[in-house]
This record gives C-alpha cells, sequence and structure tokens, in this order.
C-alpha cells in the first residue's frame, strides 16, 4: 500500500509551481490586451490622417510611435502569455530576453538623459522644432503641441518667438499668412469667464517685447517650465518611474522562475 502511495505522489508531483505559471499567464495576457488597444488606436488615428503626405513627420508622429510601442508590446506579451501557458522554455526565453532588453534600454536612456541633460535639451528641442514647424501639416501634433503648451503654460520651445519656424506663423515681411507674426491660441493666457475660446488671441504677439506679450499669452518657452515641472513634481515622476520599472521586473524575474522549473521538470523525466 505504501509503495503504491509513493508511485501515486511521483506520478502527481510536479516542480513548475501553478500559481507562478498563471499568473504569469494573466499578466502578460493582460498586457497583451493593452497592446492590441494601443495598436487599434495608432491605426484609427492614422487612417483618419491617410491623405497626409508629410514624410518628415513620419518619426514624431504620435499615431506612428503608438503603433510601433503597440507591436512592441503585443510582440513581448505574446511570447509571455504563450510560453507560460503552454511551458515553452524557448517562448519564455525570448519573452524574458526581450523584456531585459527594454528595460535596460529603458534605464539607459534614463541614466544618459540625467548624465547629459544638455545633449537630452538639444535632442528634445529638434523633436519640438519639427513640431512646429509642421504644426498645421499634422493634426496630431498639432493636438500635441497645443496640450503641452495649456498643460505647462508655455510658448514654443525657447520663447514664443519660435513660432516663426512654422510657415503660417513666420515673422518675415515676406510672409503673406493672415497668422504672421502670430503664436498658436494654446499660447494665450486664459480670460475669466471666458465661454467662447478666442483663436485669434495671439495675432501679432512676436512683434511685440516679452514684457508686453506677457499681458496676453505665457512667452516662457516649454524647455524650462518642463525642468521647473520636473522639479517640483519628484515624488510624481519617482512614481511613475517605479509604476513602469515594476512590471517588467516582475516579468523577468517570473518567466526566469519558470524557466528554471520547467527544466527541472525535464531533467527529473529524464
Amino acid at each position: 500500500m505504501d509503495r503504491k502511495q509513493n508511485l501515486n505522489r511521483s506520478e502527481t508531483f510536479s516542480f513548475v509551481n501553478p500559481m507562478i505559471r498563471y499568473f504569469l499567464f494573466f499578466f502578460s495576457f493582460l498586457f497583451w490586451v493593452f497592446s492590441l488597444l494601443i495598436v487599434a488606436i495608432g491605426v484609427y488615428a492614422k487612417v483618419q490622417k491617410a491623405t497626409d503626405t508629410v514624410r518628415d513627420t513620419f518619426l514624431i508622429d504620435p499615431a506612428v510611435i503608438l503603433i510601433v510601442v503597440g507591436v512592441v508590446m503585443f510582440f513581448i506579451t505574446f511570447c509571455g502569455c504563450i510560453g507560460a501557458l503552454r511551458e515553452n522554455i524557448r517562448l519564455l526565453k525570448t519573452f524574458s530576453f526581450t523584456l531585459t532588453f527594454v528595460f535596460l534600454t529603458q534605464l539607459a536612456i534614463s541614466i544618459m538623459g540625467f548624465f547629459y541633460s544638455d545633449q537630452t535639451r538639444d535632442a528634445l528641442g529638434k523633436f519640438v522644432k519639427k513640431a512646429i514647424v509642421h504644426y498645421r501639416d499634422d493634426l496630431d501634433l498639432q493636438n500635441l503641441m497645443d496640450y503641452i503648451q495649456k498643460e505647462f503654460k508655455c510658448c514654443g520651445w525657447n520663447n514664443y518667438t519660435d513660432w516663426s519656424w512654422n510657415l503660417y506663423f513666420n515673422c518675415t515681411h515676406e510672409n503673406p499668412s493672415t497668422e504672421r507674426c502670430a503664436v498658436p491660441y494654446s499660447c494665450c493666457t486664459p480670460v475669466p469667464g471666458e465661454t467662447v475660446v478666442n483663436t485669434m488671441c495671439g495675432f501679432g504677439v512676436q512683434t511685440q517685447k516679452y514684457l508686453e506679450a506677457n499681458k496676453l499669452i505665457f512667452p516662457a518657452g516649454c524647455a524650462d517650465k518642463a525642468v521647473l515641472w520636473i522639479e517640483s513634481h519628484l515624488l510624481l515622476v519617482g512614481a511613475l518611474a517605479l509604476g513602469l520599472a515594476l512590471p517588467q521586473i516582475a516579468g523577468i524575474v517570473l518567466s526566469q522562475i519558470l524557466i528554471s522549473q520547467i527544466q527541472d521538470e525535464i531533467t527529473s523525466v529524464l
């Protein structure tokens, strides 16, 4: 009887912990669904701009960025999801390796951004300059710039005169545009009690001095305002960074544990 019980125990025993296996599966499945949602939003936004022919905005197009991020997330989480469900070591190793690579890349970018702040600022400045240049050409860029300027209460990258980079807002005498020397309405200071947004509130502002312009718009550049915002919200920035890092670390650790358990299971059978 004892011998039969021992045989039954050895047959039912498994090195693979089902809690770790199914937790990794549901963890990956949740982010897999989220990645599909990101891709769907990106594709929808891109289809809505099907007539857009500006190639220079491709790399800074929010829709393209969403699609790329979503596809990368889909590939990684698919490997984790199916690998955990089928106990497939190759898929789990692919999941662990790619997730580790993404995490280390993010960490390296963060460290380089901290130690090379001037170069980071220049790189971001080039991105914003392209967004300003193509402000009227790409609706997503326009909405993104308007949102940033409203939230940070700023105008342009260095200051409000940066809007001369744009063809329509350029302040040279040769510019025939009706928006010559203007800035977008998102630069304007809100008027208390105003129910209808005055989209012409920034007309002619670039011809004014800083103190004069300050009465109508937020003349400071978004670069300085962003730095001030980060310095005054360090706890929030740290929490966001931790919230981004923890799921990735959890995925890496869980996948490595599961790989080790599956390998032990295979060894015990052999």
